[in-house]
């Protein structure tokens, strides 16, 4: 066993020693040469990721572009506007009740579409029943299964949950399965952070010689403030659309009506997104610090002028403190 550790040791130390080189592959910055371009969508839960990948695939679609969506969140919400509100059985339930009946899984019982666009979910466990992250794993390694690499689609758009970048959710930044990730982010401080902890997690997997890039940020509910903009900027990565706060967009993505088609007031606005994610070079960002990303914020709004406060050894025992004798030495009066 002793043998074993300084292995382990030297192992842990490589591993180190390879993050903080600057990696030797560069990301390619024209356009990706793969027929089929796979991204991953990562935001913070709620931001509005599946309103943003339903009306952008439905608008690839309608300018001819063969599009495969596919969920990837547990919540398995991400094809619910798609399909107008009806929920769309999981490749990890599906499989779970065809094994139980000694049955292979078929495309056409996991696989559904409309407008032109194909669309999945992949699901997840029941809540405390297992992980969500392995949940994603098993769902690709019954897609594999299904045949995905032989599948003949311009754009593959993978819906992550963005609170989350370890284990199944991190792995299309971890194994490049993508060829790069744009972000949905809006001008307050829990999405730019999650925003921001994307970018951390592209950045330590390009110094372990990863070649995912960010594309580009879409800015959803866009009110003016500009933070969003500001972080952007910050981080080095483009806005790829900004989708404003909007009464109309609301209530029809309340209704689940689709507005990504050139049949609507909103069509210019999601065709200009699905060209600018089509040709959007994967680029390295530049993540900020904690400090870096509250300074995009108004102090009086974040508490960023708050200065830290010490605690000490009384405060932490409370009622149980006790006068400590003094360590001082005193020297008699000579």
């Amino acid at each position: 066993m002793k043998d074993e550790i300084p292995n382990l040791k030297d192992f842990d130390k490589r591993l180190r020693d390879e993050a903080a080189e600057e990696p030797t592959l560069e990301v390619p910055q024209g356009e990706p040469t793969k027929k089929t371009q796979i991204i991953a969508i990562y935001g913070k839960g709620g931001i509005g990721k599946s309103f943003t990948l339903a009306n952008l695939s439905h608008m690839m679609a309608e300018l001819g572009q063969r599009v495969l969506l596919i969920g990837c969140d547990p919540k398995s919400d991400t094809t619910s506007l798609l399909f107008g509100g009806k929920a769309c059985p999981t490749i990890i339930e599906t499989s779970a009740k065809k094994k139980l009946a000694g049955e292979e899984v078929q495309i056409g019982d996991v696989c559904f579409k409309r407008g032109g666009v194909f669309a999945m979910e992949l699901g997840g466990p029941e809540v405390g029943r297992g992980c969500g992250g392995r949940g994603i794993i098993h769902g690709f390694e019954l897609l594999e299964k299904l045949g995905f690499h032989d599948w003949d689609f311009d754009y593959v758009l993978l819906d992550f949950l963005g609170d989350v970048v370890c284990g199944g959710f991190g792995l299309p930044i971890a194994r490049d399965m993508a060829q790069k990730v744009i972000l949905v982010g809006s001008n307050d401080l829990q999405s730019l952070y999650v925003a921001n902890n994307v970018c951390s997690a592209v950045e330590y997997f390009r110094k372990l010689g990863g070649n995912v890039g960010v594309a580009g940020l879409v800015i959803n509910k866009d009110d003016g403030s500009g933070e969003a903009q500001a972080f952007a900027k910050a981080v080095k990565i483009p806005v790829l659309a900004a989708i404003p706060q909007d009464d109309d967009l609301r209530k029809k993505s309340a209704n689940y009506q689709i507005v990504g088609t050139m049949a609507g007031p909103w069509g210019p606005l999601f065709s200009g997104l699905a060209e600018a994610v089509g040709l959007a070079p994967p680029v390295r960002p530049a993540p900020l610090d904690q400090d870096g990303l509250l300074g995009l914020f108004d102090a009086k709004d974040t508490g960023g002028d708050y200065q830290l406060v010490p605690a000490t050894d009384t405060d932490m025992r409370g009622k149980n403190a006790k006068p400590m004798e003094s360590l001082e030495v005193i020297y008699d009066d000579a």
